[in-house]
């Protein structure tokens, strides 16, 4: 050990995450000490790796942390997440301020009275990627040239400065917007999303009146637990994943950025079957496709295969699984033959009880997949004390049995819950 260069233990004690954890090191001898000063470039302060912080007054963390960082000569990665202190933000601002010339990655939790703004601070400097989370944003004066990722997760902002400050990211690729407080005077809630550079989007417990994303970069779409009016969406085709857990949107408009899709996954969507197919009619080069808890009401809601197999030659994976609120389950069985040329993998799922009708559309499905290679099955365990729900189990497991008789070379796979 004591023939490495200086360098190298610097990128050890890196390496090693916690600041506690450095610090223990660093003690070892003179040239880890010399390292820790001038060779740290990695830091971090976690709550959840040092509980100590929770238990101490205020004062004690603060002069740890800091004493800890003015050791350092070239930070280049910094965390800094303890939320269950309420730390001075004169002390919280110095800290950023000693590293902000060299830093490039900024984690950022911190309780403080008054809040730091930390756009003030970075602003027009190095920094690469920002994690900031249960803090306030007001006011967006300065430019961040070299800002390539940005999350911002329970974070005070209105829509007017959440859209100047994604504009003031010259180089922006990836967003992360969870949670959001966004209070406006207008009666409407709009957010404008404006970068010609950013490529993935991932939205989570927003609630919106209207969301325009003007992205003409734009590869990987990603929603959960989301709530929105009106969402338009403007680019040049670069769209390739789109996915969504759990969203409602009455209306969505693509703008043609839907012609280079790829990826679909959808789970417990909104939008009926014709109103989204409408949106990704034209992605000739969809290889994967996954709608899962579609509730159906009426047959028209029901996915057309013959349209699924006509709209999509190159699909290889396909996943599907129905909420049949009405007696629709004819309209399922039948389905069209088109045959699913290139699918591979085709996973099946059934909201209710696996029956009668969903082993029919078990085998039906993979009879039009000539070269299927793979079969998995989600459904529910019945309860032990309905022997007619058990029954039903049995019957289904005897006919997937013989299934497999009939198609030796392929793959089957059960997940029950």
């Amino acid at each position: 050990m004591e023939h490495l260069p200086v360098e190298v233990v610097g990128n050890i004690l890196s390496s090693l995450g916690a600041a506690r954890d450095v610090v223990k090191a660093s003690a070892t001898c003179s040239k880890w000490r010399e390292a820790y000063r001038k060779h740290l470039h990695t830091l971090s302060f976690n709550s959840s790796d040092c509980p100590v912080y929770r238990h101490l007054p205020s004062s004690h963390p603060e002069i740890l942390i800091t004493k800890t960082i003015f050791q350092t000569r070239g930070l280049e990665v910094l965390y800094i997440l303890i939320d269950a202190v309420e730390f001075s933000a004169a002390t919280v601002t110095c800290w950023l301020m000693y590293t902000r010339e060299k830093l490039r990655r900024l984690s950022y939790n911190v309780r403080t009275t008054p809040s730091v703004n930390i756009l003030e601070i970075f602003g027009g400097h190095k920094l690469e990627s920002l994690v900031m989370a249960h803090n306030s944003i007001s006011g967006v004066y300065k430019r961040f040239p070299c800002l390539k990722s940005l999350s911002l997760s329970y974070v005070n902002i209105s829509p007017s400065d959440l859209s100047l400050l994604l504009i003031a990211c010259r180089k922006i690729e990836t967003l992360e917007l969870v949670g959001l407080e966004m209070a406006t005077s207008d009666e409407e809630l709009t957010v404008e999303l404006i970068s010609p550079t950013l490529k993935s989007l991932y939205v989570e417990a927003i609630s919106l009146d209207n969301l325009i994303l003007e992205a003409d970069s734009i590869e990987h779409l990603n929603m959960k637990l989301c709530a929105i009016e009106d969402f338009e969406i403007v680019g040049k085709g670069t769209l390739k994943q789109f996915k969504a857990d759990d969203v409602t949107l009455f209306h969505l408009d693509t703008v043609a950025t839907a012609e280079n899709l790829e990826n679909v996954d959808i789970r417990r969507f909104s939008l009926s079957w014709p109103k989204f197919y409408n949106m990704i009619s034209r992605s000739s080069k969809l290889r994967r496709l996954r709608l899962w808890d579609m509730v159906v009401f009426k047959e028209e809601e029901i996915v057309d295969m013959d349209t699924i197999a006509v709209s999509f030659p190159l699909l290889t994976h396909f996943s599907l699984c129905y909420d049949l609120r009405v007696g629709a389950v004819h309209h399922v069985l039948q389905g069209g033959s088109s045959p699913l040329e290139n699918l591979t993998v085709l996973e099946l799922g059934w909201s209710t009880i696996i029956d009668d009708f969903f082993s029919c559309w078990v085998e039906r499905m993979v009879s039009r997949c000539p070269n299927l290679k793979k079969l998995v099955i989600r459904g529910f365990i019945p309860e032990v004390k309905n022997p007619k729900k058990c029954q039903m189990l049995s019957n289904f497991t005897s006919s997937i049995v013989e299934l497999m008789k009939k198609y030796i070379d392929l793959e089957v796979q059960f997940y029950y819950e």
